[in-house]
């Protein structure tokens, strides 16, 4: 009895887990139906526009299809966990470890990182590679000097990469750790960070659309019924806020991808313990614009690639000011 009344939450939690991201997309379908229905019905003319000018509601059918295409696509990919990194093999062997045993570590000069386990023990932990390598891979992205308890997930235990978050929502440890993004029920993240870019584009794109076709409703020199009028411009008023968070949300989106950072970066930079003294106009991460547009939109074709924190004397440098030399090379590309 004791055993099946405690089983009964969790499996509670675990349906409800399960229809939340299904309600969330149902009423987010429903929204998009609801807006862009009560344009044809508020607008008595659109009838005769549609016969007369098909190809411009055809290129608006087509707009609000690719838009919802791109929000389930974009809900429904990873963000790139790092239990998928594991998985992978490749570049990457992340080696869940006990939390005690790390705090033992002692760290070199080098930063290296002479592990207490025997060499058996390591193989047993982690069958693709030894703890020893991955422990040596994680020091070498991070700073020398620092604490590997910065670098073991207190929730998973599992040793994090920098740019690395866990997820409370997710309950997983997600590489380049955006934010957990409640409109679409998933993380953002280096593996879908440009789908959720190309998804906002396309919606604030969409929503322009339809406060253009609101307003020409509007303005139409026809009798209509009053309420009409009344439902109209609060459906207006409604479009044109979440356009201006729209606009907004995609210039902070660009403009962290043409730097190479992340939200939680942006908004925990004090708190991230390799950012620390780090000048505030200075991005760690950023390759130049051109670079990193590439990494943004490649990231899935480039694998599970991880960022080494660069050295302080590199971001010191970075730190001077443009000169007309760095101007004509490009230095900021």
């Amino acid at each position: 009895m004791a055993s099946s009344s405690a089983a009964e939450p969790g499996v509670r939690l675990s349906d409800r887990t399960r229809r939340s991201p299904l309600s969330l997309r149902a009423m987010v379908l429903l929204m998009h139906v609801v807006f862009v229905g009560a344009v044809f019905m508020l607008d008595s003319t659109l009838d005769r526009r549609i016969r007369e000018e098909t190809w411009y509601i055809g290129v608006y059918g087509v707009l609000v299809l690719i838009t919802l295409v791109q929000y389930f696509y974009t809900a429904g990919s990873s963000p790139g966990y790092v239990i998928d990194a594991m998985q992978a093999g490749g570049r990457m062997h992340a080696t869940f470890i006990n939390t005690d045993n790390l705090s033992k570590q002692s760290s070199s000069k080098h930063g290296s990182l002479k592990s207490p386990m025997s060499g058996p023990q390591l193989e047993k932990l982690n069958p693709v590679s030894s703890t020893s390598s991955w422990l040596q891979q994680i020091v070498d992205l991070y700073p020398p000097g620092s604490s590997n308890r910065d670098w073991t997930c207190a929730y998973c235990k599992v040793m994090q990469p920098p740019r690395t978050r866990h997820c409370h929502d997710c309950d997983k440890c997600v590489l380049q750790f955006d934010h957990h993004c409640v409109w679409l029920g998933t993380c953002i993240g280096k593996k879908n960070h440009c789908r959720f870019w190309w998804y906002i584009f396309e919606e604030t794109v969409l929503c322009t659309w339809t406060v253009a076709l609101y307003i020409e409703s509007l303005h139409l020199d026809i009798d209509k019924e009053w309420w009409k009028d009344f439902i109209g411009v609060i459906m207006l008023a409604v479009l044109i806020f979440i356009l201006l968070f729209l606009l907004l949300l995609l210039m902070f989106h660009s403009y962290i991808a043409l730097t190479n950072q992340t939200t939680y970066e942006v908004a925990r930079r004090k708190r991230i313990f390799y950012l620390r003294g780090i000048p505030d106009r200075v991005h760690p991460f950023s390759k130049g614009i051109c670079r990193n547009i590439y990494d943004f939109c490649f990231s899935r074709q480039n694998g599970f690639v991880l960022e080494a924190v660069p050295p302080l004397e590199e971001l010191e440098a970075r730190a001077a000011p443009y000169t007309c030399r760095d101007i004509i090379c490009c230095r900021c590309c």
